[in-house]
């Protein structure tokens, strides 16, 4: 199995940054792909960002310029960090993965979620 742990979330004032970390446990060969979503009060859930295992990454047009994604395949883990943050990104951030284990599983896996608030 494999486990996905989230931090960072918190209350943050508009224009204010925050870095998320999602660290991925147990019996992992390899993460191919790497996703950040989130879901905000009465909405659907939505990609954020995304990085393969080749580093490309892909953004939601709202949040180009101000979020970046990044890996540490060492401690596989994944970062969201999020600059000049709006109200409108207030949400539960939730990390996504797809893994491969050593018995050469193909999982998809998700975080637990963290809150974002961005708030005056």
């Amino acid at each position: 199995q494999v486990q996905l742990v989230e931090s960072g979330g918190g209350l943050v004032q508009p224009g204010g940054s925050l870095r998320l970390s999602c660290a991925a446990s147990g019996s992992i060969r390899t993460i191919n792909h790497w996703g950040w979503y989130r879901q905000a009060p009465g909405k659907e859930r939505e990609l954020v960002a995304a990085m393969t295992s080749g580093s490309s990454t892909n953004y939601a047009d709202s949040v180009k310029g101000r979020f970046t994604i990044s890996r540490d395949n060492a401690k596989n883990t994944v970062y969201l960090q999020m600059n000049n943050l709006k109200p409108e990104d207030t949400a539960v951030y939730y990390c996504n993965a797809v893994a491969v284990t050593v018995t050469w599983r193909y999982l998809d896996v998700w975080g637990q979620g963290t809150l974002v608030t961005v708030s005056s």
